[in-house]
């Protein structure tokens, strides 16, 4: 079956947009192929620092004929019904059909399509599809209204070998396209996609971005091990670079001895941001004083390295500027300078933000059996290299520079690890701080930016989520199931807000009582005498008191707040145990019980329930229960009444019913007493016995009898059994 070949040959696109546009060419494409009814074999996109291309295989030569049935009005229908059926479905009466529903006789037009070549559908479809790829950034072509990401020189497009004709953005297609900028000259023609491969690699280009990922990995790691050095792997550069190339060269540069002085992630940082370099590393784990550069030439390596070597000189002098100087003002003489920044226009300076979250570490400190001391030291100086020259520069580089200058001040070491480590985890592949000092700051940190977002209505809502609440509630939960810790996290949490609403409540009454000194001062007048003053002070009671009750209604809302942050918390915990195997309704079930606002006890509990429902036992049981929560549910709803009372042991009169009383009776106690003592598992390992009592009431027992007394006893038996697996969880949230 024919082929189609399709290449969008333009100036360079951005590397960090290649992958995702090249998805966005096949998605738009090839759903436009699926809706005109064309099926294919298969296809592949391609993407390159001038080219995004696009191979479908297996599309047949013509769409397929198709007949389609369009229901008219019913024989005998008045006249003008029947020829606007007419006209609308583009058939005489003698071409429909008369078809019955059993009701009568109705037409039934009959559509015959015959099915376009595919050259011309594609020719239609192909300009429209690239007109609707989602750039982030995109310019517009002069006299037109099609915007591209860059300017558009060619478009390749063959199908089984002939060009498929059409214009998009002034340009028309064909079958030609160019080589390397440098290494290749002349055009190059193509028809199908083994011939435009060979042909392109022929002109010094790689098609494949994966291939040319995987050259540049392997040149960097055999270059580097001929040194007696290994590559610092960085995914992300690679995939840059690999962006940025058509016809990768690994070459080998070397640093100056005069900056290997300067701390290794400024290095890094320098030669990976500014120049796209990979760094190396010694045996030893140490900077290595090499570099290795991809270029995008053949030959002249000797003149293409000195030349880089030169460039990264001005940039690493530039970087050891920094350095020298931020080192000459202690940490502690730049938080006053933390007053000039704005964390956050509701939330204040960091300056502002630093005093909260000392306190908080303090606190938290306390808790965790972290060093008090320690740990608000390190929490006042935790912003403080943002004021300095290498972190204005690289901002990436926050929380790693303040512990260096920590160090360099001859600060305890746990201080200034906790600098460092206080905005760890940043993602999934982050390591988790492990000193307690470190992870008291680390947890301040993020519960104050947590508490303060939320506190001021600024959350999270569907994909959007630009202060990174979600990224710091799962740091949150590493930091305190890592370190299993027992920490409330609704103390926490309360901790964090009291002071933020503390300044939002008490600035206005300040502000009130400024403004009657100033009045006050403006009368010259003794006070005993003068009705400005009275009137004012009245007023500034008057609005004072108004602010005090806001207060009181205010300080309210925390415990609203503290539901929804434990519930944020809940969702991302479900998002943290995912790839554990853990189940996210199990969380619900043991979190909507409510009082549990401790992780590592939360998942001890989720992880038995978890283990129980595996067994026999606890499906049995968990059926049991559904069971008769449905029978509640109806005869609650039927009756409008609830039947959560105690039931009468007396009224009882089979065996069955009798047994499942006693063993609830039972259970009741000894389950809540080893919740209490956290012995989950065993817990579990008591409700387990309720499964042969339940399976033999629903057995022999008929809930609803036609006496009142024991259908009303026997619910209320439900309820019981209802109420006694809920000590454990609510098993109303549990799916299956």
């Amino acid at each position: 079956m024919p082929d189609l070949l399709l290449e969008l040959f333009s100036e360079e696109i951005p590397a960090r947009m290649q992958a995702q546009a090249a998805k966005d060419l096949e998605r738009l494409v090839v759903g436009a192929l699926s809706d005109r009814g064309l099926l294919f074999e298969g296809a592949k996109s391609f993407a390159g620092p001038r080219r995004l291309t696009l191979a479908v295989a297996g599309l047949p030569a013509k769409q397929p004929d198709v007949s389609e049935e369009k229901k008219g009005p019913r024989v005998g229908a008045p006249e003008k019904a029947i020829e606007g059926f007419l006209r609308s479905a583009g058939v005489t009466l003698e071409q429909c059909q008369k078809q019955s529903d059993g009701k009568g006789e109705f037409y039934v037009a009959v559509i015959a399509r015959k099915g376009r070549a595919t050259a011309d559908v594609l020719a239609e479809l192909l300009p429209e599809a690239f007109a609707k790829l989602p750039w982030p950034k995109s310019m517009r072509f002069p006299g037109s209204e099609v915007r591209w990401v860059r300017p558009l020189h060619s478009i390749l497009c063959t199908f089984d070998g002939e060009v498929v004709p059409f214009e998009f953005a002034g340009v028309a297609s064909g079958n030609a396209t160019m080589g390397h900028r440098f290494l290749s000259k002349d055009p190059i023609e193509a028809r199908r996609f083994e011939d435009y491969v060979k042909k392109l690699r022929d002109a010094h280009v790689v098609l494949d971005a994966a291939e040319r990922k995987e050259i540049i990995l392997n040149a960097v790691k055999q270059q580097a091990f001929a040194l007696g050095l290994e590559l610092i792997e960085d995914e992300g550069l690679l995939e840059e670079v690999a962006g940025l190339t058509e016809w990768p060269v690994v070459l080998i540069g070397r640093i100056e001895d005069q900056f290997m002085d300067v701390p290794a992630e400024i290095l890094q940082t320098s030669m990976r941001t500014h120049q796209k370099y990979f760094s190396l590393r010694d045996a030893k784990g140490k900077l290595a004083n090499r570099f290795a550069m991809v270029s995008n030439m053949v030959g002249h390596g000797e003149e293409i390295v000195a030349g880089n070597e030169r460039v990264l000189r001005a940039r690493l002098s530039d970087a050891n500027f920094f350095w020298d100087q931020d080192r000459q003002t202690r940490l502690s003489d730049r938080i006053n300078a933390l007053k000039g920044i704005v964390f956050h226009a509701k939330l204040g300076t960091q300056y502002e933000r630093v005093e909260r979250i000392e306190a908080l570490a303090g606190e938290i400190a306390k808790k965790i059996g972290a060093n008090v001391a320690k740990a608000c030291s390190a929490a006042l100086l935790c912003k403080a290299d943002l004021t300095t020259g290498v972190v204005g520069e690289f901002p990436e580089l926050q929380g790693v520079m303040g512990r260096y200058y920590a160090l360099h001040e001859g600060m305890d070491a746990e201080i200034a690890d906790a600098i460092r480590d206080h905005y760890k985890p940043l993602g999934p592949g982050d390591s988790v701080p492990t000193s307690p000092v470190s992870i008291a700051v680390a947890l301040a940190d993020k519960i104050d930016m947590l508490a303060g977002f939320f506190a001021h209505d600024e959350r999270p809502t569907g994909s959007s989520d630009p202060y990174a609440l979600r990224r710091a509630a799962l740091g949150i939960i590493r930091l305190v199931l890592s370190a299993q810790l027992r920490l409330s996290l609704e103390e926490a949490f309360y901790l964090a807000l009291t002071p933020i609403y503390a300044g939002m409540l008490i600035a206005p009454i300040k502000n009130e009582h400024e403004k009657l000194k100033s009045a006050l001062s403006a009368t010259n007048r003794p006070a005993t005498t003068d009705g400005l003053y009275k009137d004012t002070l009245d007023q500034t009671r008057l609005r004072s008191s108004a602010f005090i009750e806001n207060a009181g209604l205010e300080m309210a809302k925390i415990q609203l707040l503290f539901r929804d942050l434990l519930s944020f918390l809940a969702d991302r915990l479900k998002v943290a145990l995912k790839e554990k195997g853990t189940r996210h309704d199990l969380i619900d079930a043991v979190f909507s019980l409510g009082n549990e606002d401790d992780l590592v006890r939360l998942v001890a509990r989720v992880e038995a329930l978890q283990a129980f429902l595996k067994t026999d036992e606890g499906t049995n049981l968990l059926a049991g229960y559904k069971r008769a929560a449905n029978i509640l549910k109806i005869e609650e709803k039927k009756d409008k009444a609830s039947y959560d009372g105690e039931p009468d042991p007396d009224a009882f009169v089979l065996p069955e019913e009798k047994a499942l009383f006693v063993e609830l009776a039972t259970a009741a106690e000894l389950v809540r007493a080893e919740i209490e003592r956290e012995r989950f598992v065993e817990a579990m390992g008591v409700m387990s016995r309720l499964r042969k009592p339940v399976d033999a009431f629903f057995e022999k027992v008929t809930v609803n009898d036609k006496d009142a007394g024991l259908r009303k006893n026997r619910l209320k038996l439900l309820s019981r059994l209802r109420a006694t697996l809920h000590l454990a969880a609510d098993f109303s949230k549990i799916e299956g």
